[in-house]
Order: structure tokens, then sequence, then C-alpha cells
């Protein structure tokens, strides 16, 4: 969305200038005489500088992780709510950081607060570790005097962020732990055991079962071209994660993840209670709504599910009622639908999207644990059929020898 630079004078003549992400430079003017200012110029901003700020995985290339980002905040919402100036408040912050590259962050927040910035465009000047939702919020957090109030809702969400991602982390630890055990008994197996029982059989000038000509097979192809196999590997695993952080091949990535049985379905409900209760946290913040569902659809997590919410934003742009565009963008169920009509029947749309956050929360708790229980007997049944194939091809031959040694000492 671009951003529109304003300034203008308020209800008592003084100057005020800032920033909007809005669709056009009408919306922009239509918003700031709802806030009692009258504008006397907006500018938009180039196209780089608006979208400068992408949402990014906490701590994926930036000074924070997400824990400290959480931590910084509640932090700041101690430490303001104390009285503390910011200023200062970034300097308590600073002396207590237990890393450097925290510590640097934390120095350069505060230079740029002493050149005259807000706190939300020193912010913006690092979106590797605030994302676009957290320096809007904390934008609003200062225009409205409840910043305070707005850094104990972020460190609130960002401890259901953390909490959510911990549990999946849990989830998948077992299964991949297996995997790559098999994985690397394959290797040890192929290139170090059946090579040394293939020696045995080739000495013994016998015919040989079907599969163990097959493993044999397979061992010797791997020895002999293993460099080849460990070149094409990294260039299949380069050019997919290529192709996954392009612009087509992640939306591709991303619907087809959720169509997976099981685990389609709890990343589709992961990325709406993610959306539920960002915008609950939007909304009771007074983030505008438009501005909210584009900030929180690059959030989701999902390029397809954020396409579809970006209908909504749209939807609404055009004059529809938020339920009437979730209902168009086809990713919500009836029940939750219901719940944002009610909300927005009753005047209560944050509180029901707090509740729906909360349902798709348990939800995806209860996937989660069912995912354990569907995974661990197929890891069960592969081992399984592993060790069978891995066994049959070893000792079919030993057997067979046997069977003719007795026949002939009969």
């Amino acid at each position: 969305m671009p951003t529109f630079r304003y300034s203008g004078r308020d209800a008592s003549g003084a100057q005020v200038s800032g920033d909007l992400e809005v669709a056009s430079s009408e919306l922009a003017a239509s918003l700031l005489a709802g806030r009692g200012i009258i504008p006397l110029r907006i500018e938009a901003q180039p196209e780089a500088e608006a979208e400068r700020a992408p949402w990014k995985l906490f701590g994926e290339r930036g000074h924070l992780t997400l824990t400290e980002l959480q931590i910084f905040s509640q932090q700041m919402h101690a430490l303001l709510r104390a009285g503390l100036p910011i200023l200062r408040s970034l300097g308590a912050i600073q002396e207590s950081a237990t890393r450097p590259p925290v510590a640097q962050l934390m120095g350069d927040i505060g230079a740029s607060l002493d050149q005259g910035n807000e706190l939300s465009a020193a912010l913006r000047r690092h979106p590797d570790d605030f994302p676009s939702l957290y320096v809007a919020m904390v934008r609003v957090g200062e225009q409205t005097g409840r910043l305070d109030t707005v850094l104990k809702r972020l460190a609130e969400w960002l401890a259901f962020e953390r909490d959510t991602r911990e549990r999946v982390k849990a989830a998948v630890r077992y299964p991949t732990f297996v995997v790559i055990a098999m994985m690397a008994a394959m290797l040890v197996i192929n290139l170090f055991v059946i090579p040394r029982f293939a020696n045995v059989y080739q000495s013994m000038q016998v015919e040989l079962p079907l599969i163990t000509r097959v493993l044999i097979g397979f061992s010797g192809f791997m020895i002999a071209w293993w460099p080849l196999m460990l070149a094409a590997a990294a260039a299949t695993v380069f050019g997919f994660r290529r192709w996954r952080v392009s612009e087509a091949g992640g939306l591709a990535w991303d619907r087809l993840m959720l169509r997976v049985p099981v685990i389609g379905r709890i990343l589709h409900n992961a990325a709406l209670g993610r959306f539920a209760r960002s915008m609950s946290m939007a909304l009771r913040s007074g983030v505008p709504v438009p501005q909210s569902i584009h900030l929180i659809a690059q959030a989701v997590g999902n390029a397809f599910m954020s396409r579809r919410l970006e209908r909504v934003r749209t939807g609404i742009e055009r004059g529809e009622s938020l339920h009437r565009a979730c209902a168009a963008a086809g990713v919500f169920n009836p029940l939750v639908l219901q719940m944002i009509s009610v909300g927005e029947e009753s005047g209560t749309l944050d509180e029901m999207l707090e509740h729906m956050a909360d349902f798709y929360a348990h939800d995806v708790d209860y996937d989660l644990k069912r995912l354990s229980s569907a995974i661990e007997p197929i890891l069960i049944v592969l081992l399984g059929g592993m060790v069978l194939v891995l066994a049959l091809g070893v000792f079919l031959p030993i057997w067979d020898l046997g069977q003719a040694a007795m026949r002939r000492g009969a």
C-alpha cells in the first residue's frame, strides 16, 4: 500500500506532520479530516520507500529474535508505565542488553530519537527487526497517547506467536529426528555394509535373489556416483529455495501445502488465528481497518492466504462490511463469519475476533496433537519396511546356501 506524507494544522492551530499508509490521497485527506487535522500538503512517497519495511520472520536477518522483541516490548511498557521518558527507557534497555547487536540497535534507535524523530520513525529504519504491523501499532500509540498500552498488547501478541511456534516445533521434532536417522542409516548401510556382503556373495558364485541384486546394484551406483548424487542434491535444494522465494513459486508452494492432509488444516487455521488476534489488537489500538488488514496480510506466513486477505481489504475499500468481504474471500468457515457479523452489529468486533483467535488456537493445538499421533505409525511402518527389505536382501542368499548345503548333505 502506498505511503503519503502529510503536513497540516490541528484544531488548536499547531502544525503537525506524519505518514499514512492508505490506498489514495483522497482517503488520506478523509482520515486526516476525521482526526480534526486540516491537511496543507499530502505527498506520495516513492514506492521503494513505501515498501521498504516488508514483513520479516522474527530473528531471520535482524538483531532481535522473537523472544528479544517480546522482552523489549515488555520492558518499554513497564518503563513508560513507571513514568520514564522514552529516551531514558531505551538507555536502560541498552545497558541491560546481553548481546552486543541488541545494545547497538538500542543505541541506533536512541540516536534517531535525539535527532527529533518519533519512536515509530526510528523503528521503521530497522525493518528486519520491527515488522510493519509493529511499527504501525507504535505509531498509533504515539498519536493516541496510549503507547504503553499498545506495547503491552504487542508483548502479549508476540508471546502468543512464540508459543505457537514452540508447539509446532515440538510436534515435528520427533518425526524429523526419525527421518534423519533413517536417511543416515540408509547411507551407512549402502556405503559400508552391503559392499562387504556383495564381496562374500560374489565369491560364492551363485544366482542371487532379485531383491539382493537390486540392493547391491543401488549400493554400487551410490559408491560410483556419489559426487554426482551429492552435486545433484545440492543443486536441487538450491533450485527449490530460489523457486520457493520467488513470487510465483511461493504462491504455488503455499497453496499446495494448504491441501496436504492434516498439515494443510493446521497451516490454514494457524494463519487465520494469527489474522484474528492481530486484527483484534489493531482495532483496539485504533489502527484503521484497511491499513490493519494490509499489514496483517503480510504477517500470516502464507502467500496464498495473504492474497485472499488482500481481497478482504479491497472489499472494505469498496464500501463492503468486514463480514461480507471475509465471506467473499472464501477462507473463513461459517461459524467465524457469524462471529464477525455479530461483532459488527454489536460493536464488539475486537472481542469477537479475540474469541475467534482463541477458537483457532485450540483447534491448532488439537490438530498438532493429532499430527504426532498420525505420523508415528507411518514412521514405524516405513522403518519396519526398510528393515524388512534389508534383512531379506542380506539374509536370503545365506538362507538359500544353507538350504542347498542341507540338501547335498542329505
